[in-house]
């Protein structure tokens, strides 16, 4: 289970970068919790995020859409709901290059977009 109990400043750093791709921020700081690599469950993603056990299951329902993180139920003794872990399912560097490449394709597009903006305005 992941060490981490609050966020850094880096991890702020990271998050607000993350942002500006685009990203929500609860998607950001749930990403960055998960960069450590190691699995966590969403009670620990809640504490550390300061988000709402609500507001994570939208966050892993899309990363997981996304092919980015991977869910374990752990069954609890007796009654009650299973606990979800999360972890990566890929380095966190390999969704970086993945959100590059996507704002790249967002830049040729915006590009494309202007250049024949041009070509009707002449």
């Amino acid at each position: 289970m992941s060490a981490k109990t609050t966020l850094t400043k880096k991890d702020e750093a990271i998050i607000n970068h993350l942002v500006n791709t685009g990203m929500s921020k609860n998607m950001a700081k749930t990403l960055v919790v998960l960069s450590e690599g190691k699995e966590t469950i969403s009670v620990r993603i809640e504490g550390i995020t300061a988000l709402r056990q609500p507001e994570v299951s939208i966050v892993m329902q899309d990363l997981r859409k996304r092919r980015w993180v991977r869910k374990r139920d752990i069954k609890k003794e007796g009654k009650g709901r299973p606990v979800h872990a999360y972890k990566l399912a890929m380095p966190f560097a390999k969704i970086i290059e993945q959100i590059e490449k996507d704002e790249d394709k967002k830049i040729k597009e915006i590009k494309t977009n202007i250049d024949k903006l041009k070509k009707l305005v002449k």
